[in-house]
């Protein structure tokens, strides 16, 4: 998914730039009302397991692998506007220390790595939590359905990418059926890595996952009372 340099012309890069640019931004903005002393921590925590989990392929099929892309965990873990900046900072990272993902093309990845799966991914989920009951269960099963559904998403918007700017000597026919294809694949892993995780997180701190806040009561600590002992009865002579 990590896009090279020279594969997308420079002015749809400069447009894919700039939209990365304002998500940003508004990212930014809205991290605010997300972090606070239980969320900053752990958003470290996301980005380096993200960071970690992406340098890891898994095989898929016809020779082909994949990665996690984490858009949609890092939202449900930490929100969607420290989702967005979690992933880019990874993207940026990988890009400058491992030449993964070229630096005129980051705008692109960005694009639709951190924004479309952190869109389309916490998106479905928020709309399913609304129809499936509040249990722990169901969290999973959303975040599960949810990661599945964002990686084709990003394919699909790197598809339009590559056919308003593409440089390569390749149809955009074959280019969607080839990234989709192989990425609805890909969303299987995605989606297993994403449910396990939340629900990992969910058995031991629901109230750091940040998707599920309001929907379950945090872990209590129940200590069974002891039944006091009545007055002794006076001994009779």
């Amino acid at each position: 998914m990590h896009v090279p340099d020279g594969f997308i012309d420079a002015p749809v890069s400069i447009a894919a730039g700039a939209v990365a640019v304002a998500g940003i931004g508004i990212a930014l903005r809205g991290a605010r009302r997300e972090l606070d002393d239980r969320t900053a921590p752990l958003a470290g925590l996301t980005a380096a397991f993200v960071f970690a989990a992406q340098m890891l392929n898994f095989p898929v099929a016809a020779g082909t692998s994949g990665h996690l892309l984490g858009g949609t965990l890092a939202a449900i873990l930490v929100g969607p506007y420290t989702g967005v900046l979690c992933v880019s900072v990874v993207l940026l990272m990988q890009a400058l220390l491992f030449a993964d993902g070229g630096l005129t093309a980051l705008g692109v990845n960005i694009t639709t790595m951190a924004l479309v799966t952190v869109l389309a991914g916490y998106g479905l989920f928020r709309l399913l939590l609304r129809m499936l009951p509040k249990t722990r269960a169901s969290v999973a099963a959303a975040s599960f359905v949810a990661a599945l559904v964002s990686v084709p998403a990003a394919a699909a918007a790197f598809t339009i990418i590559y056919a308003a700017g593409g440089t390569a000597d390749v149809s955009i026919g074959k280019v969607a059926t080839a990234m989709i294809g192989v990425h609805v694949l890909i969303g299987i892993g995605e989606a297993l890595i994403t449910a396990a995780t939340v629900s990992s997180v969910l058995a031991v701190r629901p109230d750091l996952v940040y998707g599920a806040r309001g929907l379950m009561k945090p872990l209590e600590l129940r200590v069974a009372a002891r039944k006091a002992d009545g007055p002794a009865e006076p001994s009779r002579a």
